[in-house]
């Protein structure tokens, strides 16, 4: 078993409120020096810039889970990881069929373009991505599920966009692969408040919107290597594999 650095919640500029900076070439090099192994690609409600970065990763012996961060109904903000592109174009599709037809303004919000490892620009979102979609936490995690993907809300501690802030308290029956903490709670703290969560599994990410955020926090994992189904393995405690911090 080997411990591996992974930051499993990092924005592009594909994300309306990420840096224009965070091209995937910025992104691979600020993961490097920041000596990390796995990375998860999460824009808001796109999975569309996941190839790029997935490339340059590659080029730079970086694995990258490729995902999304989806706004439910609710506004409540969850990770979704999956295994193909063919995986990840499936669950693109649907998030195309729920994001409502509210047109982006990139002056308010910012610009929301996809580009490749050179930097040129290759698509612009029409589509505002911080909406909500018109499906609810259940019918999400149920897709991400029917799809072998892996489901994690996201920063469930925070403010805003989170199971607390959204619903008041987090569901004991959802259906979720492991949840994500934000670096402003510690874990005993949160589960001093939602001991029923003690058995669960806790990761820690860095959101990050800007190329000197990347890795700020991270989540080790114990596993045989970086392939999808170890990561599943160590979320779930199985076989040894593990989230060790």
């Amino acid at each position: 078993m080997k411990e591996f650095r992974a930051d499993l919640h990092i924005h592009t500029v594909l994300s309306p409120c990420g840096s224009l900076e965070m091209s995937p070439q910025t992104i691979v090099q600020q993961a490097l020096k920041k000596k990390l192994d796995i990375i998860g690609i999460t824009d808001h409600n796109s999975t569309r810039q996941c190839l790029e970065v997935s490339r340059e990763a590659n080029k730079a012996g970086i694995t990258v889970y490729t995902g999304v961060e989806v706004n439910t109904k609710e506004e409540v903000h969850c990770l979704a990881f999956f295994e193909t592109f063919d995986i990840l174009n499936e669950f693109q599709e649907y998030l195309d069929r729920y994001l409502p037809d509210i047109e982006n303004n990139p002056d308010l919000f910012g610009y929301q373009v996809v580009v490749d490892g050179e930097e040129n620009i290759v698509y612009e979102e029409p589509k505002l991505l911080i909406s909500a979609i018109s499906q609810n936490l259940d019918q999400v995690e149920a897709e991400v599920h029917r799809l072998g993907g892996i489901f994690i809300p996201a920063h469930v501690d925070r403010p805003k966009f989170s199971l607390v802030s959204q619903l008041g308290f987090i569901p004991p029956d959802l259906k979720a692969d492991a949840f994500e903490l934000s670096k402003f709670s510690k874990t005993e703290d949160f589960l001093n408040k939602f001991a029923y969560l003690r058995a669960k599994t806790f990761v820690r990410n860095s959101d990050a919107h800007m190329p000197e955020v990347i890795g700020e926090s991270f989540t080790t994992l114990l596993m045989e290597d970086t392939g999808f189904d170890e990561f599943r393995k160590a979320l779930a405690g199985k076989e040894g594999r593990k989230v060790i911090s």
